[in-house]
């Protein structure tokens, strides 16, 4: 599973279904997501990159599947979390990676139209996403 990616995917309901995603300061808008480490699961590689790039503690409540990108060759499994909080609609999170970068976060409609904001993988990833969760997203 060396490719492995891990994606938390954090939902809320307001007007309609919305995803939890950040913008990155050089790289457009991106959800959540990191390598799985070896030897660790895919459920807790989503829990620890939730706490790392959003700053929120979750824990895994469903399984959406995985999707392969044909754009990395990486594996990405998605997994709904739950967070016990109810999250602002925006707020930043200093994470460490890459030295260091200031995320926006912010919730994205899922029935909305994906803009050349969103890095290309992640357009595909939401794109697939959107397939999984089908009748939910309204």
């Amino acid at each position: 599973m060396g490719k492995g990616k891990a994606c938390p995917v954090v939902l809320r309901n307001r007007q309609s279904l919305e995803i939890l995603a950040f913008k990155h300061p050089l790289a457009g808008l991106q959800l959540v997501k990191g390598s799985v480490e070896p030897g660790e699961s895919t459920e807790a590689a989503a829990i620890r990159e939730l706490l790392e790039e959003a700053g929120i503690t979750g824990k895994v409540i469903r399984d959406l599947g995985t999707w392969h990108s044909e754009i990395t060759g990486h594996i990405w499994a998605f997994h709904q979390c739950q967070v016990p909080e109810e999250l602002p609609d925006a707020w930043t999170h200093f994470a460490e990676d890459d030295g260091g970068h200031e995320f926006q976060f912010f919730w994205h409609p899922l029935s909305s139209v994906l803009t050349n904001e969103w890095h290309p993988i992640f357009q595909a990833a939401l794109t697939k996403l959107i397939e999984k969760l089908g009748s939910d997203v309204r």
